[in-house]
This record gives C-alpha cells, sequence and structure tokens, in this order.
C-alpha cells in the first residue's frame, strides 16, 4: 500500500513541473516523508541527498537554458535575465488560471521578460523579438529538461523504496 501511494504522489509531483510549479522540489518532500513515516524503508538518506542535489541541478539548468537560448538568439545578458526574471514572474501571476495558466504566463512572461530587457537596451524591436523567441524556446528546452531530470528522480525514489 505505501508504494501505491508513494507511486501516486511522485506522479502529482511529476504533473506539476509541465505547468511551472515546484514538482521537483516536491519530490524531494515526497522522499524525506516517507523516510519519516517508514523509517525501516528503502529510502536513505543517501537517496534523499542525491533527489536533493538533482533537483537543485535541474533548477540551475532550466534558468540557464532560458538565458542561454534568448542570448543565442541575438540577445544580451539582460535579455537573458529579463528572461528568466518573466518567467518566473509569468508563472506566480498564471497561477490563479486553473492547470494552464501558470504553463502560459511561465512562457510568455519568459518571451515579454526578455523583450523589454533588450529593447529597453538597444532600441532595435527587431533584436529584441528575435531575443524573446530564444527565451520562448529556451523556456520549453528547460520543460523538457525538468521533466527528464524529475522522471529519472522518481524512478530513482521508487527503485530505492522497493529495496
Amino acid at each position: 500500500m505505501n508504494f501505491l501511494i508513494l507511486c501516486i504522489a511522485l506522479a502529482g509531483a511529476l504533473v506539476l513541473i509541465p505547468l511551472g510549479l515546484p514538482g521537483t522540489w516536491l519530490m524531494v518532500a515526497i522522499a524525506i516523508i516517507d523516510r519519516i513515516a517508514y523509517p525501516a524503508g528503502g529510502i536513505g538518506i543517501v537517496t534523499i541527498a542525491a533527489v536533493a542535489a538533482a533537483a537543485l541541478i535541474a533548477e540551475l539548468v532550466e534558468l540557464a537554458l532560458i538565458a542561454r537560448y534568448a542570448r543565442r538568439y541575438g540577445g544580451s545578458r539582460r535579455a537573458g535575465w529579463g528572461a528568466v526574471i518573466g518567467g518566473f514572474i509569468g508563472v506566480i501571476v498564471g497561477v490563479p488560471l486553473p492547470i494552464i495558466g501558470s504553463i502560459i504566463g511561465g512562457f510568455a512572461g519568459s518571451f515579454i521578460g526578455a523583450l523589454i530587457a533588450e529593447y529597453e537596451l538597444t532600441g532595435d524591436h527587431h533584436a529584441a523579438t528575435r531575443a524573446a523567441a530564444g527565451a520562448l524556446f529556451g523556456r520549453a528546452a528547460a520543460a523538457a529538461m525538468k521533466v527528464a531530470a524529475a522522471v529519472a528522480m522518481a524512478v530513482w525514489i521508487l527503485v530505492a523504496a522497493a529495496t
């Protein structure tokens, strides 16, 4: 029964990630709660530390991908930071709209953040639009990477719990 509940909880956390919500950190919390609730179970400190490290790395890579794509498409560092900050604000603003609000907010926020930051710096709307498009592509790549990392985290937790 414990394993089934763990599977459902991890699946729920995995669903949150494309929505721009902290599903990877929820997975870490689930592993900790399982360790506390079932100290004789298979989830140990090493698993919790590894999953926490993977969650941190996934967050950092997500931010780096968004900024890097904005710069790859001709934007400045400022456009990269604008994309990261705009995406974060967009997710928060979009949360009240059920299910798709945070997704749309995150993508729109990254686009608008890079657009404003680059236009403010250069005054060239073509360059700003190109950087904003890059930020949008970066957001998509980052979401895919983070889901892949979360799947690996969930598998690690489940294998540890099964042993």
